[in-house]
């Protein structure tokens, strides 16, 4: 009943209804409740997208650029399965080719990748080295640029000592050293036999063979340098432990990783890991640099 018929009232034609003031808030009331229904939505996209922002800059690694650096009887090569993994997580990545004359000279091929890669992307570097490549990093890790090293089954001598000491005073002889020619240079070379059985066991017979024709002659000089300060003392350190390597004993690279206070984890791998498990090589390197 409206107002005018309670009234007892007729109003003129055609009037039949008369709206009480609340009855005519209602069409104002309802575009008030979208006003605050779109505001409302406005608000929860924008929370909702730093949210993301958020979550997108906790997982950035806090270490963009990163120099691996290859062992005796290798190159740069060594990580062709690692590189692309590294960088599509967006990392800067510079692969070393080291003469492998003498340590000298290859800590100072190692200084230039490091000028290099923070003169084209600058900020902190992260070291990477296998095999003989840990006593590289080592030293070359004194640069300031250099905030962390990571060990892939390799030496990490203290001060005075060599790759070579390190395996004569170790209690499980080194099964490669049986399969070492050296020319009249002074340069040694790994057999076909040593390549396949103790150097690169983990990988398929045709790679075994590449390995072994593609070799990098390495110089005895390269292999008695000893280090003189090696950075692992002042800067955080990773170790990744090859369970089943035949070139430098795992027990030792246990008692390396122990003495350095690395963070440490064990592959069963043979000693070229990044090359047979390159994925969970990558992604110990991506932790030592922030990634989480």
């Amino acid at each position: 009943m409206t107002a005018v018929q309670e009234l007892g009232l007729a109003g003129p034609p055609g009037l039949t209804e008369i709206r009480t003031p609340d009855q005519m808030e209602g069409p104002m009331m309802t575009r008030t409740r979208l006003r605050r229904s779109v505001s409302f939505l406005i608000a929860m996209l924008a929370i909702v997208s730093f949210n993301q922002l958020s979550a997108q800059l906790k997982h950035a690694p806090t270490v963009t650029n990163i120099v691996l650096v290859h062992g005796a009887w290798a190159d740069g090569s060594s990580w062709s399965r690692v590189i692309p993994l590294l960088e599509a997580r967006h990392f800067h990545v510079i692969a070393v080719q080291l003469p492998l004359t003498s340590l000298v000279d290859d800590v100072a091929t190692t200084k230039r990748a490091i000028a290099r890669i923070t003169t084209e992307e600058p900020g902190p570097v992260l070291l990477v080295g296998h095999s003989y490549g840990g006593v590289v990093i080592g030293e070359a890790g004194n640069d300031p640029n250099v905030v962390g090293l990571v060990y892939v089954a390799a030496f990490a001598p203290d001060q005075g000592e060599s790759a070579l000491s390190l395996l004569q005073g170790a209690e499980t002889p080194s099964p490669l050293g049986n399969h070492l020619v050296v020319d009249a240079s002074g340069f040694f070379t790994i057999d076909q036999t040593g390549v396949e059985e103790d150097f690169a066991q983990c990988l398929p017979e045709g790679e075994r063979r590449i390995l072994a024709v593609t070799q990098g002659p390495t110089s005895g000089a390269a292999l008695t340098g000893v280090a003189t300060s090696p950075a692992w003392r002042t800067k955080p350190s990773w170790f990744i432990v090859a369970n089943r390597d035949r070139s430098i004993p795992p027990d030792l690279e246990q008692a390396m990783a122990a003495r350095i206070s690395a963070h440490s984890i064990a592959l069963k791998t043979c000693h070229v890991a990044m090359l047979d498990l390159p994925f969970k090589v990558a992604d110990v390197i991506a932790d030592a640099a922030g990634e989480k």
